[in-house]
């Protein structure tokens, strides 16, 4: 369970935003604070995981409350959430080290969605291995396999056939079986394969024989 602190001033709004947090799966309030002062003892008395962070405080600016808290909960992350539009604002907390920057008004959904790819995308990096892979990184600042482009001439549809052939196989494939498996020239499976590959999602293997190497792809995990 991920753990919440809500820093905001305002009561009710705070109170609004405890109620989407604790209707997203996999996430706690486990506090809120009114004030800088106030949040930096319950940072240090509850350890968070995530604090939703609000810039105007009555004491204190939010993202010089940021660097505080972090002195008490030094994992911390933060999702800052504010009517501040400012460039400047946003700027100076994306150097901060925030995970996401949500500009009050918003939705539930809003929220939910925010706090998702950070449980999806943060905490997965944090404890699925020791060694990421590219395609880990590439979670953590949303450029997925959905946000990147397929090789020019490829399409999704031949790629869920790749991904099918793959889980369907004993153990690993080359470009020439997935090719006539799909009826596809070697040239294209490659394509597919090396994608895949380069997302994270396959493993190479190499077999020797006589001349180069033939490379094989086997699914993960």
């Amino acid at each position: 369970m991920i753990k919440v602190l809500i820093v905001d001033d305002d009561f009710m709004v705070a109170k609004v935003h405890a109620g989407f947090i604790q209707r997203t799966p996999g996430f706690a309030v486990v506090g809120v604070a009114h004030t800088g002062a106030q949040a930096v003892i319950e940072t240090g008395r509850l350890q968070p995981d995530l604090v939703l962070l609000d810039i105007h405080l009555p004491d204190i600016n939010g993202l010089d409350l940021m660097h505080k808290l972090r002195e008490v909960a030094p994992e911390l992350d933060v999702l800052v959430i504010s009517a501040a539009r400012e460039v400047d604002t946003v700027r100076k907390a994306l150097r901060g080290g925030i995970v996401h920057y949500l500009i009050k008004p918003f939705s539930q959904t809003d929220l939910q969605e925010r706090l998702e790819h950070y449980r999806s995308a943060y905490q997965g990096l944090d404890s699925a291995k020791d060694v990421a892979e590219q395609s880990d990184v590439n979670r953590v600042f949303g450029l997925d396999r959905t946000d990147r482009p397929l090789p020019k001439g490829c399409s999704i549809e031949t790629l869920k056939l790749v991904e099918a052939a793959l889980k369907e196989a004993d153990g690993d494939l080359s470009a020439a079986e997935v090719a006539v498996q799909l009826g596809t020239s070697r040239v294209s499976a490659r394509r597919y394969l090396e994608y895949l590959h380069d997302e994270g999602v396959l493993e190479v293997r190499l077999k020797y024989g006589v001349g180069r190497p033939e490379r094989r792809y086997v699914l993960k995990g």
